[in-house]
């Protein structure tokens, strides 16, 4: 029997009615999707839309994202200098200087006298940023982790080992 591609064929279609799955069961993958440009395609469009989906877990949506993940440097290498928090969000200093000035209206940041150069200030996460960050990474876990556990033991694993071929995509 021909089926349009992505859709499964009607002998792998589980009967209508209350007790049937929301979604038809996983197949294996045409080998046609296995080569790297098509996998390469659907993997950023799988990957974007789980990156926005977490995003829209956290712990106050008073701060965006770009705030949140210059919450997240600080909290992880410590103080930083505007440049280096810029650098490391790849945005112009006027940019960051913008965000951190917002951070540190709403209490999140603080700054201080550079100690090697007075030209220049440290910006470090507040107990309050640093409480910001611990929520919206719980919050993020825990949706994750609710829809993970709704899969099957056997998903999750398939899931276990992409995780870790992901990162060695990713690696530098």
């Amino acid at each position: 029997m021909t089926y349009a591609k992505g859709m499964p064929s009607s002998s792998s279609v589980a009967p209508a009615g209350p007790s049937a799955p929301a979604e038809p069961p996983a197949r294996a993958p045409r080998a046609s999707a296995c080569r790297p440009a098509p996998l390469a395609a659907d993997l950023r469009i799988a990957l974007m839309r789980s990156v926005r989906r977490i995003r829209r877990e956290r712990s106050s949506a008073a701060i965006t994202d770009g705030q949140y993940s210059v919450l997240a440097w600080l909290e992880k290498r410590g103080a930083m200098t505007p440049r280096e928090l810029a650098d490391a969000e790849h945005v112009q200093p006027p940019s960051m200087t913008r965000t951190v000035n917002a951070l540190a209206e709403a209490g999140l940041v603080s700054r201080t006298g550079h100690p090697d150069d007075g030209r220049q200030v440290l910006v470090e996460i507040t107990a309050e940023g640093t409480r910001e960050v611990t929520e919206t990474r719980r919050r993020r876990d825990a949706w994750l982790a609710r829809r993970l556990a709704d899969l099957a033991p056997e998903e999750r694993e398939t899931l276990a080992r992409a995780a870790e071929i992901l990162r060695r995509v990713v690696a530098p």
